[in-house]
C-alpha cells in the first residue's frame, strides 16, 4: 500500500527519469529516502552517456548506500523508482540491505510500452572443479 508521501517521492523519481531522457539516456530515475522522507541520494539512468550498461539508477543508489550507510540505517531506507528494478538491480538492492522499494511502473506495464529485448541466451557450463573452488571459497564463510 502506498501513501501520499510515497506518491510525492515517486513523482520525484519520475522527474529524474525525465531528466535521464532529456540527456539522451533511457527514462529511468530513482531516489533513496530516510524513514522521515528526507532524500538521501538520487540518480538517473546514464547507460548511454556513460557507455556503461550497468549505470542503472537503482544499482548506483544501492552501491552508494552500501558505501555510505551502516546496515541498520540502510535497512530503514526506501528506494523510490520510476520502474520496478531489473533482476541485476534487485540483487544489488538486496545485498545493500535496503529496507523497501516503491516503484511506479511494473515489468508488465513496461513491456506494454516497450517490447522485451530479444537477446540470445548466453550458454553456461558448470559446476566444475568443485574441490578446488571450495578450498578457496569455503574458508571465507567460516
Amino acid at each position: 500500500m502506498t501513501t501520499p508521501d510515497d506518491h510525492a517521492l515517486l513523482r520525484r523519481a519520475i522527474a529524474l527519469a525525465a531528466r535521464a531522457r532529456e540527456g539522451g539516456d533511457p527514462p529511468f530515475g530513482s531516489l533513496l529516502a530516510a524513514p522521515d522522507g528526507t532524500v538521501l541520494a538520487e540518480e538517473y539512468n546514464t547507460t548511454l552517456t556513460d557507455r556503461d550498461i550497468t549505470a542503472h539508477p537503482e544499482l548506483k543508489l544501492a552501491r552508494w548506500a552500501a558505501r555510505e550507510l551502516d546496515r541498520a540505517t540502510a535497512a530503514r531506507t526506501t528506494m523510490y523508482t520510476s520502474c520496478r528494478p531489473c533482476t541485476m538491480c534487485e540483487a544489488v538492492i538486496q545485498r545493500a540491505g535496503l529496507g523497501r522499494v516503491v516503484f511506479a511502473l511494473s515489468d508488465e506495464q513496461l513491456l506494454d510500452i516497450r517490447p522485451a529485448a530479444d537477446l540470445p541466451p548466453v550458454p553456461q557450463t558448470g559446476p566444475a572443479l568443485l574441490a578446488e573452488v571450495r578450498a578457496v571459497v569455503e574458508p571465507y564463510y567460516r
